[in-house]
């Protein structure tokens, strides 16, 4: 029997046995500039199953520019993000909080939540009935870089490395905002709610993974019960090689996590949490989807499906359409996954 797009969805995720593996797409300006008809079919052939719910928050007054375009972006935090390529996000360069003893002049853009509560509540309820999608909520909680946005990151690393007093006061201010906005969207008819950090690098976290347990996994455990306690999913993306902690994800509950599959051994990874956590992509980025060859975007589907795929659920389709990609990769990755079937 044919599922809806949601249906579809929550059957992956609770490992319910999905008619097909769901599809997400996400895609960036470069992409939507360089190559809207190819994009305009592959969306047609291939409509994704998740959507994003539209925000109902207030612009922040702070904000100025447009972080996707060459210059200076200022966010709702005050943060000045400084951007040389077209297509991609830019560097902070000149943090806010210099100096750990600044942290109070640190400004949560409360402003931006919606001054009638319900009523933003009954707009985001009206799209979610109004489709048979799964959807997701807008926010996306970020403690880790938004800690490195207001300290830079040099300093922010040497706050873990060796804290002083105003560490653990900063990143406390951050996370209370955070956990108002999933406060709000948990309140909604969304399916699920996102978080993310990239923690990864090429070969290894970041920090120490003892470091990432004490300070941010208990950060991450509140977003996953107030999640769960209102009955959403929750996902969390992460870039880098995360395979050190993909069992802590798993262990408090993550539902779906988006990583870079490619930077990490994906039959460790099959071996620890298979079937206990849904792999939410990706397809590598580095290589296969700028890759000439459509067949690249083939063998890399079927080395996912290899190692992490069951029929009972636990992958979704997902890709990054951005800077350098191929669409015609991106089209064969997509047909290739039509080919996996219960």
């Amino acid at each position: 029997m044919t599922m809806t797009p949601r249906e579809r969805v929550r059957a992956a995720l609770l490992f319910d046995s999905p008619d097909r593996v769901p599809r997400d797409l996400w895609t960036l300006p470069w992409a939507e500039t360089h190559f809207p008809a190819e994009l305009a079919h592959i969306l047609e052939r291939f409509p994704p199953d998740i959507v994003t719910a539209p925000s109902p928050m207030r612009r922040s007054p702070k904000i100025a520019g447009d972080p996707y375009t060459p210059g200076t972006y200022t966010d709702e935090w005050g943060c000045v993000f400084r951007n040389i390529q077209e297509g991609a996000i830019g560097e902070v360069k000149s943090p806010l909080v210099p100096e750990i003893s600044m942290w109070r002049e640190v400004s949560p853009p409360y402003d931006t939540f919606p001054e009638d509560r319900d009523r933003a509540i009954a707009t985001v309820n009206q799209f979610c009935m109004a489709t048979d999608a799964f959807v997701i909520g807008e926010a996306c909680p970020r403690p880790w870089e938004r800690y490195q946005f207001l300290r830079g990151s040099v300093n922010a690393l040497m706050d873990i490395a060796a804290p002083e007093e105003g560490a653990a006061e900063l990143l406390g201010e951050i996370q209370r905002y955070y956990m108002q906005e999933l406060d709000f969207w948990t309140s909604t008819l969304v399916d699920g709610v996102k978080f993310m950090d990239d923690w990864g690098s090429q070969r290894q976290l970041l920090i120490a993974p003892e470091a990432w347990r004490r300070m941010f996994k208990p950060l991450y455990a509140e977003y996953v019960g107030i999640a769960h306690g209102r009955g959403k999913f929750i996902f969390m993306h992460s870039d880098g090689n995360i395979e050190q902690i993909l069992p802590d994800l798993a262990a408090i509950g993550v539902d779906a996590v988006n990583s870079q599959l490619f930077c990490m051994d994906m039959e460790r990874i099959a071996r620890e949490v298979r079937g206990k956590i849904t792999f939410w992509g990706e397809i590598d980025r580095q290589h296969v989807l700028p890759a000439a060859d459509p067949e690249a975007g083939r063998r890399a589907v079927r080395a996912v499906a290899r190692h992490l795929y069951d029929p009972r659920g636990g992958v979704i389709a997902q890709l990054e359409f951005g800077l350098a990609a191929n669409p015609a990769v991106v089209e064969a990755i997509y047909d290739e996954w039509e080919r996996i079937t219960p």
